[in-house]
């Protein structure tokens, strides 16, 4: 379990086109198999230490034709970025997908010592 203090709690939220594969044959929308796609994600201000990231699809457009099979998660968090991932696999043709992210965690206060300077 992660323990913040309530006055040094940071959130920040975005949204993210992931990709968009249907306008130009890409290989989420074209391709079989397994296929990957990342994309590193920075946030405004860094965090006092790694925070908690959640990834949700906000948008997903598939074909009906084919199974479902999507995975999408944070990957590499650290105190400034992360990296989400989106994965398909056997005939799921994607055309399109949108994450929505949130992130919390420790922040630095302006009253905070840093006693190594």
């Amino acid at each position: 379990m992660k323990r913040i203090n309530t006055h040094q709690l940071g959130i920040e939220q975005g949204s993210i086109l992931l990709f968009s594969d249907f306008q130009d044959g890409g290989a989420m929308w074209t391709g079989t198999g397994p296929r990957e796609m990342r994309r590193v994600v920075e946030f405004g201000e860094s965090f006092a230490a790694v925070p908690a990231v959640h990834v949700s699809l906000s948008m997903l457009d598939i074909d009906q034709a084919t199974n479902h099979r999507v995975d999408i998660s944070a990957e590499l968090v650290t105190n400034d970025d992360f990296v989400i991932v989106f994965r398909t696999w056997g005939d799921t043709r994607v055309a399109r997908v949108r994450a929505d992210w949130t992130a919390m965690g420790a922040v630095r206060h302006e009253d905070d010592w840093d006693l190594e300077a």
